[in-house]
């Protein structure tokens, strides 16, 4: 580097050479600190909705405490009641991992044309995958917020839930 400005300075205009390594090593610095700091939002975007999804199972649950003891005095399994509640869960994830999908294809087909005034990067399998890991992975919360609410369910005893007002 100081002998390339050394021979380039013997001139009359000064020139600094720059290496376009640190540059380089300075914008991944910098992408790989907004990627931290975007992941981070996910995951408690994420700790979130498993909350809410936990939260709304569980009212689910207590709201339908009278069915559930006529469906198991009637001869449903603990099993079957189960699956009814985590059929539930998945619905829910399913629906909220296909609306974040599409959400996420649009800001980014946003974000993409109004920074790099192109959105041909956005649509190859290397951009799209992490949309597929992403709903995947709000499907598999979903179901793990809905095991406690539908095991809680399947374990009500049918006389007390008959009881129940």
């Amino acid at each position: 580097k100081t002998a390339i400005e050394n021979q380039m300075n013997k001139r009359d205009k000064i020139v600094d050479v720059v290496e376009t390594r640190k540059t380089m090593e300075t914008i991944f610095q910098a992408f790989g600190q907004i990627t931290t700091f975007v992941s981070a939002i996910g995951g408690i975007s994420m700790l979130v909705a498993g909350v809410s999804i936990l939260n709304i199972m569980m009212m689910s649950v207590t709201e339908r405490i009278k069915e559930i003891g006529i469906m198991r005095s009637i001869g449903a399994q603990r099993k079957e009641v189960m699956s009814m509640f985590l059929y539930e869960a998945l619905i829910l994830g399913v629906v909220g991992s296909l609306i974040g999908g599409i959400m996420s294809l649009l800001g980014g087909y946003a974000i993409s044309s109004v920074m790099l005034q192109t959105t041909k990067y956005l649509f190859v399998s290397s951009s799209l995958i992490h949309i597929v890991y992403g709903m995947s992975f709000g499907i598999v919360i979903s179901l793990i917020c809905g095991i406690y609410p539908a095991w809680r369910a399947a374990h009500l005893n049918p006389i007390d839930a008959l009881r129940h007002e």
